[in-house]
């Protein structure tokens, strides 16, 4: 339902009588009537940035917080989620957003159900229509935060070619996208042809060699702490690095603590910092963060084919049949991180030890060491990653059109969609860790040379030796055998989706104040997952450890809607939907909402709504995915082992979950002056509530749990073996609520200055709370929240829009951004006298984070070309090449230290970039 603001609106501004599907609702109406607000990006806006992927350019507006980008998801190696761009509102997290292309749904990407955004014709978009609120009874599940919708220029005639490139300041993260696009009609125009294909292709860019990035700036435990000294529990800031490696490997314990391995016989002594657990404040800490700071990709490898065909023939001037197909490959491939290990056991007999560090193991005889422990961020071994192959398949058919019934006209349409998805999810540079264990156990053989240990009883088992000791790393050969020769973890999934629905609606009876007007429809739906995975890939891997999802489900929909004019400039609209799954049975949902014309310049508006999100497949059917990665054991629990620790998280699925659902309603006012022409602004206030709400808890959580908290429930999903921690299982339940309140403003002003036309759009967003209550532990709110989350959302965030139009030059500024956060609502900033730290009024010594402003022009040229329109477009964004605000991570994960030391999600880790796109169109 279209916001009332002219200038955003272009497409629909053009023509404010037409009969438009506005998102929302599926009642035929133009877009100045609806109770829900939408913000629109309309194609000039899309054009005066040209952006790489069109989903780094939505997820500019305010509202829109919590999403993903290529980038952001490089470490999702084992959910296979890296290369994927989404998109989040509200900051409830990307599944409670639904995406729709053309008001219909699109297959997923991955098996967690989100769809990415690049697999959407760019080149063929129209606008894109954001509702802000709930709208499942319109169209289903997952329309919890709300809806964005691609608007697909289907209807276009002619030709149109367009190229554009970019590239950072600094040289790198270059791109570029080809695209053409042709529509044709024939055949007394009753037959339509549509055809686009594109080409996109982004380098990769290794490491985050940025400035900023060398500070060694996170967040730690405070080893000055005691609980009762006054001081923060934690501390942020610089020069921290990590306390138990090197790069070319650091003895952790013992009486030779301290000595690392230099590589050519050489070794130095650690000067240690503070400790602090698995970090250290001061001492070498450039040291031992050199070998893992910043090896995350910062730009990854990214490579799109995307086809797209539409076929329309008008069998009678009120019936269209229709077939669509689209296709979309893409190849996206980066690295995760410099993957340190610790608790690397290296005995005497060590072959490197002795022909390489003759020193230490003398000193190893000397006092009677059987061996040293050491840690390592593995120099010379390549940074594992993932190289993920997605094909997305989209097949649409339909008809629809327009037929007399009770006197007067009604539209309908009915249509069949069927899309697969197919991924090769592969690993790369991922060891098995049994063949490590056996490789670095390396000895001298009889006749001098080194060989494993293993070896001397089993010869003809192949394992070659490893040395793990010096920064030179180890040979191909041992590299090859670790890597099982290239047969990398991999996984091949297919997911499906089916989808039959149909729709009328029209005008049912005339009232005194107007139409009637309803819609009602029916659907159909099927999701499914299947997979192969070759049994060696289920387990024993650093990273992957894949097993095949299978699973699916069905869901039969109904539903009816009616807008009634109640009086002059009154107007109810309400709609109801049953939804049967074939996990969880029967849900319904409901959306009433009225808008009120009280005098010409003001109208409010309001409504409230029903709304469910139904568990994804992965959070019904999961098999079991497997990571590695490390927690801390607070000191003193009863536990085998404390301190950090690295373990194997395992995830698996629940096909008992059953749907959230969502209780939401906004209300708010659209002011239309006469006294100032061109001229309009809206309020909306907003209001969701989620029960039921599906997730699990994290490991970190999971051990707070048992250990500081003493809830005995979540301690079986601890397991130890042998005095070592081995796993942590997660499983989704429905076990949480989410409360998020908040308003947007949005205003635009359009008039002519001097010999142009200056139009200003602005949108602003205030994320007043988003509460998360677990029901276990204690509420926390993400609202104002600028550390990495999933549901961490700015203060405020804001976009300014400026374009001045003089024929034929178009000239658009940018601002946009948000304002200062803290890493926690509840957290306590204090240096000294610091009261008690609980798990949810932490102390710590800085709670506060920087916001940022960023800002964008362009300048577009137009020109007769080929006897058609040309435009020459330059681009710069991040115009002042702003660094990000350090933000600092921590304190567990042991990936941390590769990471940018910020918040990637929010802030800009690439600067300054350039971009040039041309378009010729005839």
């Amino acid at each position: 339902m279209a916001q009332e603001i002219p200038a955003p609106i272009d497409e629909i501004a053009e023509d404010p009588t037409s009969s438009i599907v506005v998102t929302g609702s599926r009642i035929v109406r133009d877009g100045y009537s609806a109770p829900t607000p939408v913000a629109v990006l309309g194609e000039a806006d899309i054009a005066a940035q040209s952006p790489a992927n069109i989903s780094d350019f939505v997820n500019q507006l305010p509202a829109i917080a919590g999403s993903g980008t290529s980038g952001t998801a490089s470490g999702g190696l084992s959910n296979a989620a890296a290369g994927i761009n989404s998109i989040g509102l509200r900051g409830l997290g990307v599944g409670r957003t639904l995406v729709l292309v053309d008001g219909q749904r699109s297959v997923a990407s991955s098996v967690g159900g989100t769809v990415d955004i690049n697999t959407i014709p760019q080149d063929l978009v129209k606008r894109v229509e954001v509702i802000t609120g709930g709208a499942s009874a319109a169209y289903g599940s997952d329309a919890v935060g709300g809806v964005v919708n691609f608007i697909l220029d289907t209807d276009f005639d002619g030709v149109k070619l367009s190229a554009d490139t970019g590239i950072s300041t600094y040289g790198d993260a270059f791109n570029y996208r080809l695209s053409g696009t042709a529509g044709f009609s024939l055949l007394d125009d009753r037959l339509h042809l549509l055809t686009n294909v594109s080409w996109f292709h982004q380098d990769r860019k290794e490491g985050i060699d940025r400035d900023w990035n060398d500070s060694g700036y996170f967040q730690i435990n405070n080893p000055a702490y005691d609980g009762t000294n006054g001081q923060p529990q934690r501390l942020v800031g610089g020069g921290i690095g990590p306390s138990g490696y090197t790069t070319g490997g650091l003895i952790s314990s013992g009486p030779l603590r301290g000595t690392y391995f230099l590589g050519e016989g050489q070794t130095a002594q650690l000067t240690y910092g503070t400790i602090a657990g698995p970090w250290m404040i001061g001492g070498d800490w450039q040291t031992t963060l050199a070998g893992h700071v910043g090896t995350n990709t910062l730009v990854p490898l990214d490579e799109r084919l995307s086809l797209f065909q539409r076929v329309g023939f008008d069998v009678t001037p009120d019936i269209e049949i229709f077939g669509q197909f689209s296709y979309n490959r893409s190849v996206s491939a980066s690295s995760y991180q410099q993957t340190p290990s610790t608790g690397v056991s290296i005995l005497a007999d060590n072959a490197y030890l002795l022909s390489q560090y003759p020193t230490i193991a003398a000193q190893m005889a000397t006092q009677n060491l059987a061996s040293i422990t050491i840690g390592t961020s593995n120099a010379g071994f390549p940074i594992p990653g993932s190289n993920n192959k997605r094909e997305v398949y989209r097949f649409v058919a339909g008809a629809k059109g327009s037929v007399g019934l009770f006197g007067s006209s009604m539209s309908w349409d009915a249509y069949y969609q069927k899309g697969v998805t197919k991924t090769r999810e592969e690993l790369t540079n991922t060891w098995f860790n049994a063949r490590m264990a056996l490789a670095q156990d390396a000895v001298f053989a009889a006749d001098g040379s080194i060989v494993c240990r293993s070896t001397l009883t089993h010869p003809a088992n192949g394992c070659v030796p490893i040395d793990r000791l010096g920064t030179e790393g180890p040979s191909q050969e041992a590299l090859d055998y670790i890597y099982y020769d290239g047969f990398q973890p991999l996984r091949y999934q297919t997911i499906k989706q089916d989808v039959a629905a149909a729709t009328i609606s029209g005008s049912l009876f005339t009232l005194p104040a107007g139409d009637v007007a309803f819609a009602t429809g029916a659907e159909w739906r099927r999701e499914q997952i299947d997979g192969e995975v070759d049994p060696v890939h289920n387990s024993g891997w650093l990273y992957g450890n894949y097993r095949v999802n299978q699973g699916k489900y069905d869901v039969y929909e109904g539903f009816l809607e009616l807008s009634i004019p109640i009086f002059d400039g009154m107007n109810l609209d309400a709609a109801a939907r049953g939804t049967h799954y074939s996990t969880s049975g029967w849900v319904g949902t409901w959306k009433v909402g009225a808008s009120y014309q009280i005098f010409d310049a003001l109208r409010l508006r309001g409504n409230i709504s029903h709304d469910i999100r139904a568990p994804n497949l992965d959070e019904l059917f999961a098999a079991g995915t497997a990571r590695t990665n490390s927690v801390i054991i607070p000191a003193g629990a009863n536990a085998p082992v404390t301190g950090s620790q690295q373990f194997v998280q395992n995830a698996f699925g629940n096909p008992d979950l059953k749907p959230e659902v969502a209780d939401g309603w906004t209300v708010g006012a659209i002011f239309t002056p006469s006294f100032l022409p061109g001229f309009s602004a809206s309020f909306d206030y907003y209001s969701i509530d989620i029960d039921d709400a599906i997730g699990s808890v994290t490991a970190q959580q999971t051990v707070d749990l048992c250990y500081d908290q003493g809830i005995a429930a979540y301690c079986p999903n601890i397991k130890f073996v042998n005095g070592a921690l081995s796993t942590i299982d997660l499983t989704p339940i429905n076990f949480s609520t989410q409360k998020t309140r908040g308003f947007d403003i949005e205003a635009s002003y359009s008039t002519p200055v001097g010999p142009g036309n200056l139009r200003l759009h602005g949108q602003a967003t205030h994320y007043i709370k988003n509460v998360i209550d677990d029901g276990i532990s204690f509420p926390v709110d993400y609202a104002g929240v600028l550390s990495a989350g999933t549901y961490s959302s700015p203060d405020w965030a804001y976009r300014l829009s400026a374009f001045y139009e003089i024929d034929p030059v178009t000239i658009n500024l940018v601002a946009r951004g948000f304002t200062s956060g803290v890493y926690g609502n509840d957290w306590i900033a204090c240096d000294d006298d610091c009261p008690a730290s609980t798990s949810q009024f932490r102390t710590i010594n800085n709670n506060h984070i920087d916001g940022a402003t960023y800002f964008d022009a362009s300048i577009d040229f137009e020109f007769e070309a080929m006897a058609g329109t040309g435009h020459l477009t330059f681009i710069v964004n991040n115009l002042l090449d702003k660094e990000p605000v350090l933000v600092g991570n921590g304190p567990d994960g042991n990936n941390v230290p590769a990471y940018a030391q910020t918040n990637r999600s929010r802030f800009d880790v690439v600067g300054r970039s350039f971009r040039v796109a041309a378009k010729i169109e005839f």
